[in-house]
């Protein structure tokens, strides 16, 4: 019997080359049938030994272990929010504006119509009153909530109704800002999806509305990543 590896003579019982060292068990193995050793032939156990170390070999540790991310991971929750009051800052400035006018004009005609400051002062309650019931019911009428699989959305303050949208099914993020909104970064986000009960979402008054906006697009990016889903598919 020869040695495959260096060719000495060797006993039919030998182990080991006692000129080369090599063993004799794998030189009987042979090289594998498509002309790669027999170690490496199943991809899976190369991988486990880190031998696939080209990213553009067909069975490289990348593809082999990406499909073992499709099980579900545990649910996460990324950000939680609803109405800023700071939106409604422009709506102040008009009201504080419309205040000083009207405190001008009272002084104006008090000589006149010894009644003004009493108009005036009904006038002002009234539309300082509305304003804060409208904040206190945009802040009470809607509250998000965002995980990696999900996104859940309440409205109502007597009644709640609460909706999901499956970050899996979002298509695409995007928001928008007014000029004061860019001032005070907050702004509007608008979500599309294939979701039948919301197609098209609003999310008003939200924030840091750009990072917000980022968080939603990266868990619906992330998600159909996971479930091996191109970007456009859906």
């Amino acid at each position: 019997m020869n040695c495959l590896h260096c060719g000495a003579d060797l006993p039919s019982d030998s182990a080991f080359c006692h000129k080369c060292g090599e063993s004799i068990r794998e030189n009987e193995a042979g090289p594998a049938s498509d002309g790669s050793e027999a170690g490496s032939a199943n991809p899976k156990t190369a991988a486990s030994r880190g031998e696939l170390s080209d990213p553009k070999a067909p069975h490289s540790m990348d593809s082999v272990f990406r499909h073992s991310n499709v099980r579900d991971d545990p649910e996460r929750n990324l950000w939680s929010g609803g109405y800023s009051a700071k939106t409604m800052v422009g709506t102040w400035l008009a009201a504080g504006l419309f205040t000083l006018f009207t405190l001008i004009g009272a002084v104006t005609f008090l000589a006149t119509y010894p009644y003004a400051w009493l108009v005036v002062a009904v006038v002002l309650l009234i539309v300082w009153s509305w304003l804060l019931l409208l904040l206190a019911y945009r802040k009470l009428n809607v509250k998000y909530e965002l995980t990696n699989q999900r996104f859940v959305h309440q409205t109502g303050i007597l009644r709640r109704v609460t909706d999901r949208i499956e970050t899996i099914d979002m298509d695409d993020v995007g928001y928008e800002q007014g000029v004061i909104e860019r001032l005070l970064n907050v702004g509007t986000i608008r979500i599309s999806s294939s979701d039948r009960t919301h197609p098209e979402l609003l999310m008003r008054g939200i924030d840091k509305v750009a990072h917000v906006a980022g968080l939603l697009d990266d868990a619906r990016r992330k998600e159909r990543l996971r479930r091996g889903l191109h970007i456009e598919s859906i």
